[in-house]
């Protein structure tokens, strides 16, 4: 039974302070109804002996003291779960905003979860086709990886998220695949375009869409992950669903995580962030993987804006360390053109080598793989002699090597933000731009690999 107090003792900001309250647990929500009979929501942050520090989700104009009452429900924040959520656009709070009928839930789950058993994680080794050859040929991602994508103000993150979520299947299986969308403190201007891109393509019939816009409060940012992730663990571990969760942007949340805790006067870590900030992004990245005896997956690709382009910042390191990997964005590469502007170089996925090869994408990928990681670090190096000395200074072996650099920006890492190639498309392309250098340079690739490959490329040419 809920309970209710008429014990409203303070409101300061987003918090309020009740007393003399029996029974009341961390985490638990509440509700608050005014003299108006208008109910708004809150959430409990803390407990000292009868008082209650709650957290308001919506502001706290209008609030009378004395004519309010605040009633506990006995439970934590939940998100009703089901299949019919597919196609489906929610608040960040999990309530639909696409003008449909309300969810008929299956059951009803808490959105913190519960921490999957180590023991029970099944190693990620299936590869995932993004159609973008960036990820995909040098990057790639594997169904059940955490790979962040790292970008900063003003880089187009949010046409790549949109293009990875439109694009994305599992190769060689018929097996279901769902994207869950998590936006936390965008624009209505970004999320109409989300929205839009979804519709246009009919990659909106297989995403459940969460939104948090900017002007949505703080403690909402703070629960729409973790509705997202809630939904997904659903499709993934009781539909057998293989899920892709995409979370824009991650920054929004921290700088949210970083508003609350200065609410609460807690003392601050790191440039103001809450000294468990690692301990809280790490309780959400770590819900995706695979398990045991499911044939579901959870692979997720948050994305963050790093502050002043800064990868010491708290959020990338911080992200950096939990997750399997990253994948940059080169604000140089984007004013020369380059779509998606991937820079490939300081980008990594720890786990590229277990999903790919034979059987998974193909033979040669390992090899050529690492074939145009090393020209193209020889062809940079080259373009900047070119700089600094001029063309003359160059040999001819050197000057193919910056042709190379250019050619392998312009056709393989940049493709646009409509264009899905297939691996095998990736694969083949990387070859064609290996046959500019005569086969003795191509050192990484064995004889027996250039046999099958090399001449029918260089006479394809």
């Amino acid at each position: 039974m809920p309970r209710e107090y008429r014990t409203i003792q303070e409101v300061a900001g987003p918090l309020m302070l009740v007393r003399n309250v029996t029974d009341v647990a961390y985490d638990e929500i509440g509700e608050i109804e005014l003299a108006s009979g208008e109910v708004r929501r809150c959430k409990v942050l803390e407990i000292d002996g009868g008082n209650a520090l709650v957290q308001l989700f919506e502001n706290s104009a209008g609030i009378n003291l004395s004519d309010s009452k605040v009633r506990f429900l006995g439970h934590t924040m939940e998100l009703g779960v089901s299949e019919d959520m597919l196609g489906r656009i929610f608040s960040g709070m999990g309530r639909p905003i696409d003008g449909g009928a309300e969810i008929l839930p299956d059951e009803r789950r808490d959105i913190n979860g519960l921490p999957m058993n180590p023991a029970a994680r099944v190693y990620p080794s299936e590869f995932i086709q993004t159609g973008i050859s960036a990820i995909d040929g040098l990057n790639t991602l594997v169904r059940g990886q955490k790979l962040p994508i790292f970008s900063a103000s003003g880089l187009p993150h949010a046409q790549l998220a949109a293009q990875i979520a439109r694009q994305a299947k599992v190769v060689g299986t018929d097996e279901p695949f769902a994207v869950v969308f998590a936006a936390m403190g965008i624009t209505f201007e970004e999320s109409d375009y989300f929205i839009q891109s979804f519709r246009k393509t009919g990659a909106i019939d297989r995403t459940v869409m969460f939104v948090n816009l900017a002007n949505d409060p703080a403690v909402e940012r703070i629960a729409t992950p973790r509705m997202a992730l809630t939904c997904a663990e659903y499709l993934a571990f009781a539909k057998n669903m293989h899920v892709l969760v995409i979370m824009t942007d991650i920054t929004n949340y921290a700088d949210a995580l970083r508003e609350i805790s200065a609410a609460r006067k807690e003392v601050p870590g790191r440039r103001g962030y809450p000294g468990y900030m690692y301990t809280d992004l790490a309780t959400m990245y770590e819900r995706a993987g695979r398990q045991k005896g499911c044939t579901g997956s959870i692979t997720m690709i948050p994305i963050l804006t790093m502050p002043e382009d800064d990868k010491t910042h708290p959020i990338p390191d911080l992200t950096g360390y939990i997750t399997e990997g990253q994948i940059i964005l080169g604000r140089d590469l984007f004013r020369r053109g380059v779509t998606p502007p991937i820079d490939v170089m300081p980008s990594l996925s720890r786990l590229k080598d277990k999903g790919i090869g034979k059987g998974k994408t193909r033979e040669d990928h390992a090899a050529t793989m690492n074939q145009l990681f090393a020209c193209y670090s020889r062809g940079k190096e080259a373009k900047e002699l070119m700089t600094i000395l001029g063309e003359s200074a160059l040999t001819e072996m050197d000057l193919i090597y910056a042709r190379f650099a250019d050619a392998f920006e312009k056709t393989y890492i940049s493709q646009g933000n409509d264009t899905d190639r297939s691996i095998t498309e990736t694969l083949d392309l990387g070859w064609k731009l290996l046959t500019m250098f005569p086969r003795s340079e191509l050192k990484r690739i064995s004889d027996m690999m250039l046999d099958e490959y090399y001449d029918k490329y260089k006479e394809a040419k």
